[in-house]
């Protein structure tokens, strides 16, 4: 049987935990990458990249799980294109 997460309105810290387990073992199961970070204080976020695709998804201490994901254009850029990231988003 297939596990499915869904966000919880309210939701303990043991549900939150459980959620984030059942969905890293999914992804393992089905032999897709991903790295544990924490970016904000209520959060533990699931890094994932697949061809052409990464996706933030961010477990709540609320219980609520919140998904950005981000689509390649496909693009192949040389080494020229390292300074126009930097001077793209230096300060």
């Amino acid at each position: 049987m297939e596990k499915k997460i869904f966000p919880r309105k309210s939701a303990s810290g043991m549900d939150v935990l459980k959620d984030l387990n059942n969905f890293l073992n999914t992804l393992e199961d089905n032999k897709i990458f991903y790295r544990l970070s924490k970016i904000r204080r209520e959060s533990v976020m699931v890094e994932v990249a697949v061809p052409g695709q990464r996706w933030e998804i961010e477990f709540m201490d609320n219980g609520s799980i919140e998904i950005e994901k981000f689509f390649s254009e496909g693009t192949i850029h040389g080494s020229e294109e390292l300074q126009v990231l930097i001077d793209n988003f230096s300060d």
